[in-house]
């Protein structure tokens, strides 16, 4: 064991708040083993409390000139702090992730050790962060800080032991998808300090299902005793607008989630949009990852680790009466996956790591979330499906029907389908007669429609029979996937079979904890 010694400054007074200040504290030199020595130069001071009246002891410091002769002098003991430090041999096989990750882990640990230690002694009144604030200038401790978690970041070697909890997002231009990760055995990591900050964190998760007033847990999608990096645990599923990333961080802040993670993984395109935002507010860095990768990553991931993850709607060819029904997809590939986010992507995937996006298109989630806020006024995706449920888009669309007067049998056209989106409201008389539901029915048919279309033309174009959707649009949408599954089924002549997933938005955010 190493061990560093404590010495005690030169303090000076600060009126106002009525404590001891403390010069910066030396900065800490790395050794080769990425452990901590005392000659590593690092001297935290105490934090001393003021007087609380006259009869208090003062300390004597062998660097004060002047003492008043009616205060008693005491001598404060030199105090032993020890750090762990790695054998020779494991740091001689280490790498320099795990060096650096080490390193880290011992910086934040001293802070944190310290700090509660200083706090109980004194018996401080202020909260934490404020007093450990006071025990010591850390801004050179936090510039070592810094450097080891700018190393795991821009390092292309794997670390699988970054800190817990484990927190992986994935951006998206509408929402955000958080999956975070509960390890069972959170006693192990870090010092008291930091397990008790880990229990209010997972108490503050499973407590709640709903984060202030948009941020929500999806406690159905739950995974339980899963594995993550040879640790087992749970991962807890939540979303939140894009758009309220602010109050995210603040509300990670107040739970001291910073105090515990350097380092998210993420990905999407808020990944690199927000970025600075983390660093600035939380002092988190975020380590990207590609989309593509992290959401096969995720779906492999899921589907193995829950047997009830992939299914399809039998009768499909009839939407009401159509049912959920489990398929088995331990043999996936290949197949054609359609990520339905704000907008669209699909791609072909032959295997684990041969996939390639073969297509896509603007006209997606967002699309309909936009459409449906100007027809109808209405400013959540929950909202506009609950309208779109209750509406007719029959109202609202032009079908083959309105043009032929009935089935355009020479191509096969039954008269139920629709020849023009919208095409109805070119009547005064029509707009006037139609709600509000109708329009957002008629919305999520044409979004639905055009997805579906091209992943069909896709789907044989590549030569492939399977067709899964994901993304967060088909969340609380029975209508699209109904809908995908019958124009998989009508207009292949029963050969493409559609699937979906339980997990549908979330496998970009287990992904990035899977490439970590």
């Amino acid at each position: 064991m190493a061990s560093l010694y404590v010495k005690y400054p030169k303090t000076c007074r600060n009126k106002k708040s009525s404590v001891y200040l403390t010069p910066p504290v030396s900065s800490i030199s790395s050794s080769s083993s990425g452990s901590l020595s005392s000659a590593d130069g690092i001297k935290p001071a105490s934090l001393i409390n003021s007087q609380k009246s006259s009869k208090r002891k003062q300390h004597y410091y062998p660097h004060h000139h002047h003492m008043r002769s009616h205060k008693v002098s005491t001598m404060p003991k030199r105090r032993k702090l020890k750090l762990k430090k790695s054998s020779a041999s494991s740091s001689a096989a280490a790498t320099s992730s795990d060096s650096d990750t080490n390193k880290l882990n011992e910086c934040r640990s001293f802070i944190n050790n310290n700090a509660q230690e200083e706090i109980n002694r004194n018996n401080c009144d202020c909260d934490f962060q404020t007093s450990a604030l006071n025990l010591c200038n850390v801004q050179s401790l936090q510039n070592d800080i810094d450097h080891c978690s700018n190393n795991l970041e821009n390092s292309d070697q794997p670390h699988p032991h970054l800190p817990v909890p484990a927190i992986g997002v994935d951006v998206g231009g509408t929402l955000t998808k958080l999956v975070y990760f509960e390890p069972n055995d959170e006693e192990e990591y870090g010092g008291e300090l930091e397990a008790k900050v880990l229990k209010n964190i997972r108490r503050y998760l499973t407590k709640n299902s709903a984060y202030g007033n948009t941020g929500h847990r999806d406690i159905h999608l739950q995974m339980n005793n899963v594995e993550i990096h040879n640790k087992k645990g749970t991962l807890h599923f939540i979303r939140f607008p894009t758009a309220e990333m602010s109050s995210f961080l603040q509300l990670a802040k107040s739970k001291g989630m910073a105090m515990l993670l350097t380092t998210v993984c993420a990905t999407g395109g808020g990944a690199f949009k927000f970025e600075e935002e983390f660093r600035r507010e939380v002092n988190i860095r975020l380590k990207k990852f590609d989309e593509l990768d992290a959401l096969i990553k995720g779906i492999l991931y899921a589907d193995i680790h829950n047997r009830s993850e992939c299914y399809y709607y039998e009768n499909a060819s009839d939407i009401s009466i159509s049912q959920k029904a489990r398929f088995d997809f331990s043999q996936p590939y290949p197949f054609i996956l359609v990520n339905i986010g704000s907008g669209v992507s699909i791609l072909a995937v032959r295997g684990a790591n041969d996939y390639k996006r073969i297509s896509g298109t603007s006209l997606g989630g967002g699309t309909f979330l936009g459409l449906c806020s100007l027809l109808t006024g209405c400013t959540t995706f929950e909202e506009a499906i609950q309208l779109a449920t209750k509406g007719d888009h029959t109202k609202v669309d032009k079908l083959v029907r309105d043009i032929y007067g009935g089935d355009y049998e020479r191509f096969g056209l039954p008269g139920s389908l629709v020849a023009s989106s919208f095409g109805q409201m070119n009547s005064r008389e029509r707009r006037a007669s139609v709600s509000k539901e109708d329009l957002a029915n008629a919305t999520l048919v044409t979004i639905t429609n055009n997805i579906g279309l091209i992943a069909r033309m896709c789907a044989v174009n590549e030569k492939i029979d399977k067709v899964v959707f994901v993304g967060n649009f088909l969340r609380v949408n029975p209508i699209s996937m109904k809908l995908l599954a019958y124009a998989m089924d009508y207009w292949s002549n029963h050969t493409l079979k559609a699937l979906f997933l339980e997990h549908e938005g979330y496998f970009g955010a287990i992904g990035t904890l899977l490439l970590a």
